[in-house]
């Protein structure tokens, strides 16, 4: 098992917070001031890390911190350690985020959805699901949904479709059948990434878990860019850059958002990878090797 001194690991983990504090930051300060931001506070409520989990970090299984009574009280962990008895109760997530990881990297990715799964979320809606007006109004937004082809792969997208909007999606994925549908264009597939990264916490370093998120928060600004919601006022970002919107209802709009989905497809992959071949470590160093005398 690898080592790591206390002034090793505790500059690994300030570096960990400080590239981490500039997102985690301004979202504890909206939320103790009751703000809510529709895009750069969903990796926070969407998904169920805390601020203070993504903060943390872990080298990963196999590593052992030295000096480390601040990680004795910690899920996992035993003599700065993450265990093999928590890593061995962890097999089944580990081999079905494998499966999920695998299948996905397999398929051949698709650029034809152009983010329709947010619109078909307020298809027919009486009230939308962010407190922002539609940018084309609620006739506009129909019409959109209507007219085009709609072929969301992703459950947790497709869950929210409206009741109307449901039987014009030409995919029917389910909670159970992730691996025969998800894509790695899919937006979403890639935001999840982070999920799946932060559920192997801690039996996962957290730099890939930051990548993650990182790659998670950029994908969410186009998610919502190219929306049905107006944004006008809102900020892309802490520089202050004014926000666009990405209008997929026309031909324009439809090539910047391919493009930009083919640009997350691609940060999306070596992600995907890695997580996939820690899955096989983690899976690997769990089962006992056979005797050759005793098979």
């Amino acid at each position: 098992m690898e080592e790591l001194t206390r002034a090793e690991w505790s500059a690994r983990a300030a570096a960990h917070r400080e590239r981490l504090a500039p997102y985690v930051e301004p979202h504890l300060a909206r939320r103790h001031a009751r703000v809510r931001h529709p895009v750069h506070d969903f990796l926070f409520t969407y998904y169920s890390q805390r601020p203070a989990q993504l903060l943390q970090w872990h080298p990963g299984y196999g590593v052992r911190l030295l000096e480390a009574p601040e990680y004795g009280g910690l899920k996992g962990y035993a003599d700065g350690a993450v265990t093999r008895a928590h890593l061995v109760a962890q097999q089944t997530l580990v081999r079905t985020l494998h499966r999920l990881l695998a299948a996905t990297a397999a398929r051949p990715a698709h650029f034809g959805c152009f983010g329709l799964h947010e619109w078909a979320m307020v298809h027919r809606a009486d009230e939308t699901r962010h407190p922002v007006p539609l940018r084309l109004g609620a006739a506009g937004t129909d019409e959109v949904v209507e007219g085009h082809r709609i072929a969301c792969s992703h459950f947790d997208a497709f869950r929210f479709f409206t009741p109307s909007a449901r039987p014009l999606n030409t995919l029917q994925p389910g909670r159970d059948d992730r691996p025969d549908f998800e894509q790695p264009a899919c937006l979403h597939a890639g935001m999840d990434l982070y999920k799946h990264a932060f559920r192997l916490s801690p039996l996962l370093p957290s730099d890939l878990v930051a990548d993650a998120f990182e790659l998670a928060w950029d994908i969410r600004i186009l998610d919502m860019r190219a929306a049905p919601y107006d944004m006008t006022g809102w900020t892309l970002d802490p520089t202050g850059e004014p926000w666009t919107p990405v209008p997929i209802e026309t031909a324009e709009g439809k090539r910047e958002y391919a493009e930009m989905q083919r640009q997350f497809a691609e940060r999306s992959t070596p992600i995907r990878q890695m997580l996939i071949e820690e899955c096989d470590r983690l899976l690997r160093v769990a089962t006992p090797t056979k005797s050759l005398d005793h098979p």
